[in-house]
This record gives structure tokens, sequence and C-alpha cells, in this order.
């Protein structure tokens, strides 16, 4: 058995209130496909890639559509209310289903379905270096203020030391599992995978991502998104 097989995880239990849709947004369509879809078939086209573990509310009425019931490679588990609770659960799933301590795992986000198999790559590469883990992210290019309650400046900040995430964001699993329990143990907010490794006292890495791996959040991210699918991600 490989001791290090990499798992992806993908938190979709969510609503996406913003995007003011009747349906989740991971569940609306670009093309022919949902943005989940896009998002699952990037890792299962990459060939190091051991299983897909999706996290779905319990009364998702969707999944059952997709074309994913009878590929061995993609599990499912319940999600909780926020974010880490589904990427905790879809955690837990693993490590009592056949994950090992020593496998890692890639939490991607449901609705970036413009990953490039290139940055899944990269982020593999990095493991060498970066013991820690690691995140896809972007340099800040426009100028960035801090603002107060009052919505007024504050200062500018040094967008040279701001970096922007994204997913995925790769972890071992076994480390970032415990990162995550004892963060929500404490009562911390987790946003992100990293910032759960932050809280134990670890440094991830930071992998240059790209401005085309977009979140959709709203209407508008639909337009970049099928624009981009369109010309080919890779």
């Amino acid at each position: 058995m490989n001791s290090e097989r990499i798992w992806a995880v993908i938190p979709a239990a969510g609503i996406g209130a913003r995007m003011n849709s009747d349906i989740p947004k991971q569940y609306l369509k670009i093309e022919d496909k949902t943005i989940l879809e896009y998002s699952i078939n990037r890792f299962l086209e990459h060939s190091k890639i051991y299983k897909v573990v999706v996290a779905l509310s319990p009364n998702d009425s969707y999944w059952e559509e997709l074309p994913y019931k009878d590929n061995p490679r993609v599990l499912t588990t319940t999600g909780g209310v926020d974010r880490v609770d589904s990427v905790a659960a879809a955690l837990a799933f693993i490590r009592e289903s056949e994950g090992a301590e020593s496998d890692w795992v890639m939490v991607h986000d449901a609705a970036r379905p413009c990953l490039s198999s290139r940055h899944i790559d990269n982020l593999i590469t990095s493991k060498e270096s970066s013991p820690d883990g690691a995140t896809l992210a972007v340099g800040a290019i426009d100028t960035v203020k801090q603002a107060n309650k009052r919505q007024t400046i504050e200062k500018t900040i040094d967008r040279d030391m701001v970096w922007l995430a994204q997913t995925p964001q790769f972890f071992p699993l076994g480390t970032l599992k415990h990162a995550i329990d004892s963060a929500l143990k404490e009562g911390q907010t987790v946003t992100d995978e990293a910032s759960a490794m932050e809280f134990a006292g670890y440094h991830p890495s930071l992998v240059i991502g790209s401005r085309k791996n977009i979140k959709i959040t709203e209407q508008e991210d639909l337009l970049l998104a099928s624009i981009w699918l369109s010309h080919g991600i890779d």
C-alpha cells in the first residue's frame, strides 16, 4: 500500500447565499456541466489523486443527478453548517475508512471550477520542501487599504506582503485533522485549512496560483469562469 496517497476533499454543503440563486451555487451550470463537476473532474483526471471525498449537505437533493454514482473514486459524506465543519467531517471519514496518518489531502472549494492540473502538480512538488503543507495563492496587485468599522481608511498596507489564498490547500492528513480539531475546540475562527495550521504553529508555504482560478461568488463570476473554461485552463 502506498503510504502517502493523496486525497482530494471538496466541501460542498454550502448554499452560496450571495449568488441570489434558487439552487446552491455549486450546482449552477456552465455550458453542460455543473460548477461542482468541473471541480471534481480536475482531480479525477489527475493520475496522482487517489480518491475524491465530497462533503454534502444532509438536505442535498441535487447530487444524485450528477454522474458519479458508480465511480469508485468519488465518495461522499455528510458535511456541516460551516465550511470547516464539512472539511472536518471529510477528514474524519477518510481516517475511518482507509486513510493513513501519512496520507496527504488537497482541500478544494466546490465553487472553483477553473483549477489547472499544473497547479495540482506544483502543490505536490512543494511537499518535498514544505512538510508543513502549502496553499495556492496570488499576490495582491491593487493598492491595499486597511479600514475601520466606519469604513474609512486607517492605513495603506504594503501589498508586497499581501497574498490572497486560493485552493487547493495541501496538508498531511493527520496533521491537518489535529489542527482543525484543536482550533475548533479552542473556539478559533477557521476560514481555511491554512489558518488552522497557523493556529497550531505551522508555517505553510505559498505556491503561486492563477487569477483564472476564481471562486464563483457572484453572478459576474459565472461569465468569467465560462470564458476561461471555453479557452482551456492548461
